[in-house]
């Protein structure tokens, strides 16, 4: 080749390279300034401020990431119980976080004890917030088996320590993840200076922290406490405007500080992430073959240096909760401590057998996965912020607290000091809106009027010469009635009706995965129950989930060409 053309080909290469470096810095340095506008953003003169260098979701306390993906939620294999309630459906599930283990005795102790620093059940006025979070600890009891020892210690003895807690209702269960969601966002902002440090350890009643406060209405947390909202060593993101205020005092939700809050999982992420198919690519499990969140057909160990063990902790036969001691035992006969078994590919631990889990679903037979198979969930019931008259939202007092009497006569706090009040959303959120029409979802499809569900039955009246149709639910369930007189006594009206067909209604949770208590059989994270939401068992604990926010996997984002 001519000399002279290889030297005009290295000078164009060099051109090349230096135009890509040249253009490279000049991408890499342009995340401040707006690709809509062209300002710079975040500048000390003031302007728009936005967190350009947020990168990705941290794991929050407790949990471990899921990677979501599209499975085959159900069960494909014969149905010995002839439920027919967990007919295969292909779902889609986006990735979110879930609790390692189940929420342990110590984990809620640690919410009984705030809740009764902060509301003295001394008090009258809070009596009923800390008597409302106890667990059941009567669930142990049995007619004829002598278990009090359980009674008296499962809950706080140090030797249970890490163990499922149980006794939780579905709605207390509920209420720890929201206590648990602000403690963990209150952390958050001492770590990144909003918050004045050790200001957890000085809430009292009327100084509480709330996330949704928090964000809507920053000034009204903590009761306004000026000297903890505004800690004297300064924000890390204070910045002054042209006229002296100052800016970035709040961490907003553009900071990225304050984490999603925990909740409960829904049915469709627990069964997802019981699974476990991070690792596996089979064609079969992939399309609902695969039995238990370990690998395999059977409950026992292959692996040759733990070749026979039980992977689970569950009822082996008649009388029989651990098998022959020393031999052939899953070592435990109630509970055992989370992490004594091999976890499954998420990471997750006791995702079968110890305690069955709640899960978010309010129960329906069917899965109505004609009408959504992504991030499926019975149960829906959208709110919105109260307002006072000035347009600001209404922050509750101690003296507004609310409490629900549920179906055993117990008292619950439906909101706490701080909070934001919540109203059901009306027609200013749902007119001419398709997606949703009304505040509470839960019957959608499945027996309100939207649906072909409800029925007509006819029946004569008592001169047996008028024939009269009354409507029925399909799900006609007893409805036992509870109230307080003006003394504050209860009283029970117990329905003795003979036309009830079902005990489902729109105040039963799913919950699932087998227990202690249960056979094999109930091991398959496809099978489903319900239980009463305000009921508990020494069988039903529970563990949070978090939402992922951002990009699906955790694996470096890279741009599609």
């Amino acid at each position: 080749m001519d000399m002279k053309k290889v030297v005009a080909l290295k000078s164009l290469l060099v051109l090349v390279l230096i135009v890509t470096a040249t253009g490279c810095k000049k991408s890499s340095s342009s995340k401040n300034v707006s690709r809509a506008t062209g300002w710079q953003i975040n500048s000390r003169e003031g302007g728009f401020q936005y967190n350009t260098d947020f990168k990705e979701q941290e794991t929050s306390p407790g949990l471990v990431f899921i990677e979501g993906g599209t499975f085959t939620k159900g069960r494909v294999q014969d149905d010995v119980m002839h439920d027919w309630n967990n007919s295969p459906t292909q779902q889609h599930v986006q990735s979110f976080y879930m609790d390692e283990t189940e929420v342990t005795n110590m984990m809620y102790v640690e919410y009984l004890d705030y809740l009764k620093r902060v509301y003295p059940p001394s008090e009258d006025m809070y009596k009923a917030i800390y008597t409302g979070a106890l667990p059941d600890t009567l669930v142990w009891r049995n007619r004829l088996g002598y278990n009090e020892v359980m009674t008296e210690n499962y809950l706080r003895h140090p030797a249970y320590g890490e163990y499922p807690v149980v006794g939780v209702s579905w709605i207390q269960a509920v209420e720890f993840a929201n206590w648990r969601s602000d403690q963990v966002a209150h952390r958050a902002l001492q770590q990144e200076g909003y918050l004045k440090r050790d200001s957890h350890l000085e809430v009292t009643a009327d100084q509480t922290f709330s996330t949704d406060t928090y964000i809507n209405a920053p000034t009204m947390a903590f009761g306004g406490n000026e000297e903890i909202l505004r800690p004297e060593r300064g924000h890390r993101n204070i910045k002054v405007d042209e006229e002296g205020n100052e800016t970035g005092v709040f961490a907003t939700r553009s900071t990225g500080v304050n984490p999603p809050k925990y909740r409960l999982p829904t049915e469709t992420e627990w069964e997802y992430a019981a699974l476990g198919l991070s690792e596996i690519r089979d064609y079969n499990i992939y399309r609902g073959r695969k039995k238990y969140p370990w690998d395999g057909q059977y409950t026992r160990s292959g692996a040759r240096k733990y070749r026979g063990d039980q992977l689970a902790n569950f009822k082996q036969g008649k009388g029989d909760y651990g098998g022959i001691a020393g031999w052939s035992d899953d070592g435990a006969d109630i509970t055992n401590a989370v992490k004594s078994y091999p976890p499954n590919d998420f990471g997750l631990y006791d995702m079968a057998g110890n305690v069955a889990e709640w899960v978010a679903d309010v129960y329906r037979p069917i899965v109505d996965d004609e009408f959504n198979d992504f991030n499926y969930y019975r149960g829906n019931v959208y709110t919105k912020n109260a307002l006072n008259e000035d347009g600001t939202v209404k922050v509750l007092t101690p003296e507004e607290i609310v409490y629900d009497t549920l179906s055993n006569g117990k008292l619950i706090a439906r909101n706490l000091p701080g909070e934001i009040k919540q109203v059901p959303v009306d027609e200013n959120e749902t007119y001419l809106r398709t997606n949703f029409d009304r505040s509470n979802q839960i019957n959608f499809r499945d027996g309100d009027r939207l649906s072909s569900r409800n029925y007509y039955q006819s029946f004569d009246d008592e001169s047996g010469d008028i024939e009269d149709v009354e409507t029925r639910s399909m799900y006609n369930s007893p409805k036992h009635r509870i109230k307080r007189d003006s003394l504050g006594n209860i009283i029970r009206e117990y329905d003795t009706s003979n036309n009830r067909t079902s005990l489902i209604n729109d105040k039963v949770r799913v919950y699932k995965g087998g227990s202690w208590k249960d056979r094999e059989y109930w091991l398959d994270p496809a099978q489903r129950r319900y239980f009463p939401q305000d009921m508990a068992t020494d069988y039903i604990g529970f563990r949070c989930a978090m939402s992922r926010v951002g990009s699906k996997s955790k694996a470096k984002t890279k741009t599609k060409s």
